[in-house]
């Protein structure tokens, strides 16, 4: 049986849509298996999961876990959408263009003014 098919109430195997599990339905079925008071195998079964999809989910439960501890106190950092970072990184870009065409501005007046020197 793979992933998208699953056993109706007869036992016969039908082929249905990819599941997707929000978050919080994640971390409740995180929950239950952490507190022991039902087999994993109920588990499993009631949600129509697999182990290896348990094992998906523990690890990103410690991932976030670990993110989350990891954070320092004080401001957050501030996310930002991939349109605002290609606009931000252009701006750079085009920025260190106009620094470098003063750049080379600045050496051409020094090389007509005394030698290289600002002093008269």
């Amino acid at each position: 049986m793979s992933e998208t098919e699953s056993k109706n109430e007869t036992g016969a195997v039908q082929k249905g849509k990819r599941r997707y599990l929000s978050a919080e339905k994640k971390y409740q079925i995180f929950l239950e298996t952490q507190r022991g008071d039902q087999t994993l195998a109920e588990i499993l079964r009631r949600e129509g999961l697999y182990s290896a999809d348990l094992a998906r989910i523990r690890e990103q439960v410690k991932e976030g876990a670990l993110t989350r501890l990891s954070a320092r106190p004080g401001r957050k950092a501030k996310m930002v959408t991939q349109d605002e970072y290609d606009a931000l990184k252009l701006e750079l870009e085009e920025k260190e263009r106009a620094m470098a065409d003063m750049s080379v501005e600045v050496t051409i007046l020094r090389k007509k003014t005394n030698g290289g020197s600002w002093e008269r």
